[in-house]
């Protein structure tokens, strides 16, 4: 049955390798359990509903990702999109998380019919590769800030905007300590290194007095509180388009670049470098999103860090289907995941900035009509603490830099039109 399902022998593997390298790219990307709730509850939405939706979400897109597209590519609520979810949609533009669910909702439903009606490549293809880098760029930035603001290493300042906090403290201390220990372990190539951090940390601040026990295991919170709770009607009107925009855009772009870079090293694509199956991957990248939102967690998307199970042997949908298993069993730690504090997962949202930072060595800097959106999108989006206004302000600057220098013709169809979308709203919102 393994085997028709699979093909294991086809892809030169075994069901033993399969499982090992499900057990890497969980280690790997478990620390989403605790981040996750961490972030969305503070919009008001209950801690251990959305940590059971976080589990469940993952679970739900591992398994059509493994069964459905057979790819050793595991799912979960992505990071960047939670902080977007909670810091831009709630708190920045006061949306309430039911309408912020129901905007996940429709942009995991645009997702889906974009890729069943194969319109993703033309998107994809037609939007210029400076804003690409630029948004992913920006999202490393945006989580940093906001690694930084949970730390209590960055503070508000009434005379500079911002200051630098009390670094003799204990949790700035600890948040420190957690980050130095991530990028030591993950040097050495250990895996589930953000997840020991995280817990390392955690007993650290529970030995000190700065954590309350809860117990380690018990029976999985009820999920009620955030179950189909999104207001998708809600999410329709006009001051929701850019958030929507902003979900589909990050999802596209981030699934895309995850599968591609995770297949390339699986060594999983053709000749021409495309990747065979695509369709059926981001069918089942949308499908998660769509059941995450009615779950009660932000977008869920594939994960660059199914790459170490790829390292580890995984070549089939059996390592995703693995993964799946264990946020299942996941749901059982519970108390564990209630007891982690902002200052412990701090570090690990200032680690994955770094790597999504990384894309910013790609950037042509010696083409200033490139450059500069580029830095348009990546400072702005921490700036105004919104990646849809970063997203905005570059398709807008991009299109009118190139305009101006001559050089409309690099200019595609598709982004004329969005950045003249983009600016109407900008207008309509800046006047009203």
């Amino acid at each position: 049955m393994l085997e028709k399902l699979f093909k294991l022998s086809e892809h030169n593997t075994t069901v033993r390798t399969e499982i090992l390298a499900g057990i890497t790219t969980f280690l790997t990307m478990a620390y989403i359990i605790f981040v996750n709730p961490s972030i969305l509850s503070m919009t008001g939405m209950d801690q251990g509903a959305v940590f059971v939706a976080t589990c469940l979400a993952a679970a739900f897109g591992c398994f059509i990702m493994g069964l459905y597209a057979n790819y050793p590519v595991a799912q979960a609520p992505g990071m960047g999109l939670n902080a977007f979810f909670t810091f831009t949609v709630v708190k920045g533009l006061g949306y309430s998380w039911e309408v912020a669910l129901g905007a996940v909702f429709l942009s995991g439903v645009a997702f889906l019919a974009l890729s069943l009606f194969k319109v993703r490549e033309w998107i994809v293809n037609s939007i210029p590769e400076a804003l690409r880098l630029g948004i992913g760029a920006g999202i490393g930035l945006f989580l940093g800030l906001i690694a930084l603001k949970n730390a209590g290493i960055v503070v508000d300042n009434p005379a500079t905007l911002v200051g630098l906090g009390d670094m003799t403290a204990l949790q700035p201390a600890l948040a420190v300590l957690g980050f130095i220990l991530i990028i030591a372990m993950a040097h050495r190539n250990i895996k589930g290194a953000v997840l020991y951090a995280i817990l390392a940390v955690t007993l650290i601040g529970l030995a000190l007095g700065d954590v309350q026990y809860h117990g380690l295991v018990s029976a999985p919170p009820s999920i009620a509180p955030t179950l189909l709770k999104m207001d998708i009607m809600g999410a329709m009107n006009v001051g929701m388009i850019s958030v929507i925009f902003a979900f589909l855009f990050v999802i596209l772009f981030d699934t895309s670049g995850t599968l591609i870079a995770v297949a390339d090293k699986a060594g999983m694509l053709d000749s021409q470098g495309r990747l065979p199956r695509l369709g059926k991957a981001l069918v089942s990248d949308a499908l998660s999103t769509v059941a995450g939102a009615a779950l009660g967690t932000s977008s869920t998307t594939s994960y660059i860090e199914s790459a170490s199970g790829v390292a580890a042997g995984g070549r089939t949908g059996m390592t995703a289907i693995t993964v799946g298993v264990l946020f299942l069993l996941a749901l059982f730690f519970a108390p564990l995941a209630g007891m982690v504090p902002a200052y412990a997962t701090a570090g690990a949202l200032f680690y994955v900035a770094i790597l999504m930072m990384s894309s910013l060595a790609k950037v042509k800097w010696g083409d200033l009509t490139e450059a500069a959106p580029v830095a348009v999108v990546a400072l702005m989006m921490p700036l105004s603490f919104s990646i849809a206004h970063g997203i905005e302000l570059g398709f807008v600057s991009y299109a009118a830099i190139k305009l101006l220098s001559g050089r409309a013709k690099e200019v595609s169809v598709s982004v004329w039109v969005l950045a003249a979308l983009f600016l109407a709203h900008i207008v309509f919102f800046s006047v009203h």
